[in-house]
């Protein structure tokens, strides 16, 4: 019987991984900005997951749970290897817009490269506002913080944001 049900509960794993995993990636290299780091995330956060999918599974929001596990395993990582700053390309603009797309695309990497220089709490608390669009309560609890802290680190985000793009507005003029 209990094999029974394990293996039930590994179907069901492997269904909610196969329904959910593109956007787990998605949201992973959103708040990486890299690709491969993204995987890692969630190759780490989806081996947990699978260990303990019995209470995963039963969890409110299984997914919000997941992308707790992903923040976790992006946190551990550049707690242990991101010791040393690593400077950042010198973002781009495109004066005409093409017809086939290229100006956004350059827009959304000169975005991404700005969001890149950003430390990594700043960094994950603006994407998950502005791109999971979660309200400042869930972004606490997910960077285990207080709701004062996640306002803090999205305004101080925003606010190097703007000022770089002032400069870099002061220097094309």
């Amino acid at each position: 019987m209990a094999e029974a049900e394990a293996q039930s509960s590994a179907i069901d794993f492997e269904s909610w991984v196969t329904e959910k995993a593109d956007a787990l990636l998605r949201f992973a290299y959103v708040l990486t900005g890299d690709h491969q780091l993204a995987e890692d995330a969630v190759q780490d956060a989806l081996t947990t997951a699978c260990a303990r999918w019995g209470r995963v599974s039963q969890a409110d929001d299984p997914e919000a749970y997941v992308k707790r596990m992903v923040v976790n395993a992006h946190i551990s990582w550049w707690r242990r290897f991101r010791r040393r700053e690593a400077p950042a390309a010198e973002p781009t603009r495109t004066a005409a817009a093409a017809p086939d797309g290229t100006a956004s695309r350059a827009d959304a990497e000169a975005v991404w490269a700005l969001c890149a220089t950003l430390p990594d709490k700043q960094r994950a608390a603006v994407v998950l506002r502005f791109y999971e669009e979660l309200s400042y309560a869930e972004i606490a609890v997910l960077l285990h913080c207080a709701e004062a802290t996640a306002r803090s680190h999205v305004h101080r985000a925003l606010a190097v944001l703007k000022n770089t793009l002032s400069k870099e507005g002061a220097e094309d003029a």
